[in-house]
């Protein structure tokens, strides 16, 4: 789940005078972790989450030598689907499909966090970091078009200029492509047909930037940024296109992928079969379904009745005892093994990984007095808490950056700054310092703080509420919990009508910019029109919230993708990681992670960082006998 408002990286440049930038909104702000439904935020399907920074790792879950029956049909659960159109698409539940329609000049293989090369054969960068020229694959559309530079065009002005995009954004601010503007009901607006894109032969073409952007190959990943034919839908300017835009969301889509759109029956399932001229070489299956099923006990029940070939476990059917760990971790910090036996007695594949992700407690420093979110930093135990609320389904969260890209060294550099600087207690419960910030503050059992937490309608996060009021009650603070969709949360954290909540972020881009942007004071603004957070971390909160903001405008002013530009950019992450410490704006609780099930029966590559929804199943064998 994702909050489509975005106040985005060079635009708010603008706005602010160069104070300070923000990366653009991307990422999932909410989503789960401890959901119910599959312990790992995927909006209901329990299909897995992500890890890492590139590696190898192993060839398939858990190395299963089967004799592969090319006919058979990968069988997965979703949950409900929105749209085929890419641009369109900000569901992870989309995101599964159209990752098997599409393809990109940039990809992430298997989800891991190093993205190679897609559409794209090769490509070079100009001295100056702002011009990408790339040649291109021969590829081939599901129409049996060939796929050109000019292709490229036509796709990814429909993401800066068709009303069907939902991640413009993504192209003129993160990306931030070249591009001219106009004035529009008094708002400055994107000038149609203006982006610096070059078609400059059929092969070949030509990406300037307005700046450097270290992350440019990750964003172009992303699936937004998929390619269809020139011309094929009529919704931006030159073009009146062979099918409406509903056609191409609901029935005809058209890509370069591995998979082409067998059927779909809206909130029932959908399947794609074998698309024979990808580029990538013919998929060793002949087709994915998926079957949509919302809530945990039926997706459960589906699996069990060996309906599903891969699936998600729900954490109140989930049991760690039944894990048996056999390699790992990798150099991604997968494991794999077994788990087992299941409901229907049998033993299946196992596979871990730590997700680029964070959890957390938001404050809002306006209505939330410092010695109150300090005191619910005391009593926080994040190892605790992540064993017994989420059964040890992820590992404990001392920074807003995940591990596996937290500047200076990953997970050890992570490591090692928490656990000598941590300032609240590293995986220790501290009520007595929690009671003693607040005593000192003037409170005490004659004057009690009140305090409402808002969540996402989640059971595992409403025992982590009830853990924390129940703490916190020594420490004379009364904690009011409430319930709410997660729309409704995060429409009141813009509105500044939230206290204490939860939500979390998972990676867009694999770098700590696209984490660290919500700690950027100017854009926790609740008044503005499109905060990031709803912090409404101030300089009236005092020093730590002047050293994010000095921070995060050498992040901004940092963004090439060199060697001196990053280390500059790794001392201000870490800068903004302890100015957050000192003022809680986020409390950090933890990275969950992803685990995904499979009967012995299926040879599946493990996913990496990107998680599994951006994962092609084109490598994927199924045996001849499902048993």
């Amino acid at each position: 789940m994702r909050d489509d408002n975005s106040q985005t990286r060079r635009r708010f440049l603008k706005t602010t005078g160069g104070a300070a930038g923000a990366l653009a909104l991307a990422g999932c702000t909410g989503g789960g972790g401890g959901n119910d439904s599959g312990g790992n935020g995927s909006g209901g399907n329990g299909s897995g989450g992500a890890n890492g920074s590139g590696g190898n790792g192993s060839s398939q879950q858990t190395q299963q030598n089967i004799e592969a029956d090319p006919s058979k049909v990968l069988q997965r659960i979703n949950s409900t689907i929105t749209t085929f159109d890419p641009i369109e698409a900000t569901d992870e539940a989309s995101g599964y499909v159209n990752q098997q329609l599409y393809d990109m000049l940039m990809n992430y293989p298997d989800g891991k966090a190093d993205p190679k090369k897609g559409l794209a054969k090769s490509f070079e960068l100009s001295d100056d970091n702002t011009t990408y020229t790339f040649t291109l694959k021969d590829a081939t559309f599901h129409n049996g078009d060939t796929v050109t530079a000019q292709d490229v065009v036509y796709s990814w002005e429909r993401l800066a200029a068709s009303s069907s995009s939902k991640r413009a954004y993504f192209i003129l601010d993160s990306l931030g492509v070249k591009h001219e503007t106009t004035t529009q009901d008094g708002e400055e607006t994107y000038k149609p047909g203006s982006l610096g894109l070059n078609a400059k032969d059929e092969k070949t073409l030509e990406v300037t930037l307005s700046a450097p952007f270290h992350a440019a190959q990750e964003m172009m990943a992303y699936n937004s940024f998929a390619v269809l034919p020139e011309g094929y839908v009529g919704d931006i300017e030159g073009y009146d296109g062979e099918v409406s835009q509903q056609k191409l969301s609901t029935s005809d889509p058209v890509g370069a992928g591995p998979f082409k759109l067998k059927e779909w029956n809206s909130g029932t399932s959908a399947e794609v079969e074998r698309f024979d001229d990808y580029h990538g070489g013919k998929a060793s299956v002949a087709g994915v379904h998926w079957q949509i099923i919302e809530k945990a006990s039926p997706v459960f029940n589906y699996a069990m009745n060996k309906n599903a070939d891969v699936f998600g476990i729900p954490i109140s059917q989930y049991d760690p005892s039944k894990v048996n760990v056999q390699r790992g971790p990798d150099d991604l910090g997968r494991q794999f093994g077994t788990y087992g036996p299941v409901r229907n007695g049998s033993t299946v594949q196992y596979l871990a990984v730590p997700e680029i992700n964070t959890y957390y407690l938001g404050f809002d420093m306006s209505k939330v007095p410092k010695p109150v979110r300090q005191a619910f930093a005391y009593a926080a135990n994040q190892q605790q808490l992540t064993k017994q609320v989420f059964k040890g389904r992820g590992e404990p969260a001392f920074h807003v950056t995940p591990k596996s890209i937290y500047p200076g060294g990953g997970s050890k550099a992570y490591k090692k700054h928490a656990k000598q600087n941590y300032p609240y207690g590293y995986n220790k419960t501290q009520l007595q310092k929690a009671k003693k910030v607040m005593k000192d503050a003037g409170y005490g059992p004659n004057n009690r703080f009140t305090v409402q937490w808002t969540q996402y309608q989640d059971d595992s996060w409403l025992s982590l509420a009830k853990l924390f009021r129940d703490q916190l009650s020594s420490a004379f603070i009364d904690m009011q919990i409430q319930q709410t969709p997660f729309a409704t949360l995060t429409e009141r954290g813009r509105s500044g009508k939230l206290e204490v909540y939860t939500l979390g972020w998972i990676a867009d881009w694999p770098a700590p910019d696209n984490f660290l942007q919500l700690l950027n004071p100017p854009q926790t603004d609740t008044s503005s029109d499109a905060p990031l957070s709803y912090i409404n971390w101030t300089p009236e909160n005092g020093d730590a919230a002047k050293q994010a903001s000095k921070a995060y405008k050498t992040v901004s002013n940092n963004q090439a993708p060199t060697k001196q530009a990053q280390q500059a950019r790794n001392k201000a992450y870490v800068n903004i990681e302890e100015a957050n410490w000192e003022d809680v704006g986020f409390l950090p609780l933890y990275h969950s992670l992803g685990e995904r099930f499979a009967y012995n029966w299926v040879d599946i590559p493990p996913y990496g960082g990107m998680g599994d929804s951006r994962q092609m199943y084109n490598d994927v064998k199924i045996a001849k006998q499902r048993q």
